[in-house]
């Protein structure tokens, strides 16, 4: 079953299965089941034609999703860096906006990468 170009999985519950679409979260996901009418609990593969249509017509009526929502994302965080504010700094640098620390954690983003020290003995080749 596809929604919205993306192919939800068969298996799972359909509160669990329509998260995989990006811009549908946990909350969002349990809205849409109730605003549709359909039983929370239900697999994805039990689900009718009528249904999936029921959920692509509502998901396209009222939210932003997938390619429409990134670019939306993509689109403010360029209007930050515009603007100089600084948290469109942060995003220039590529380093943490929501004021988390960065001597220990974020590392890897920055480049700041350490090997694990060793013991400080020297190996001795064996002859």
């Amino acid at each position: 079953m596809r929604i919205a170009g993306i192919t939800i999985p068969d298996n799972k519950r359909i509160e669990v299965a329509l998260r995989y679409i990006y811009g549908v979260g946990p909350a969002r996901a349990i809205e849409i089941i109730k605003q549709v009418g359909i039983p929370v609990g239900k697999k994805a593969k039990d689900l009718d034609a009528s249904e999936v249509n029921q959920i692509k017509d509502y998901i396209e009526k009222k939210f932003k999703i997938e390619g429409e929502l990134r670019s939306v994302v993509r689109q403010n965080i360029a209007m930050l860096k515009e603007m100089g504010s600084y948290r469109g700094s942060r995003h220039a640098r590529r380093l943490p906006v929501h004021g988390q620390r960065t001597k220990t954690n974020s590392r890897t983003v920055r480049g700041n990468t350490r090997k694990t020290a060793g013991s400080g003995k020297r190996k001795v080749d064996l002859k």
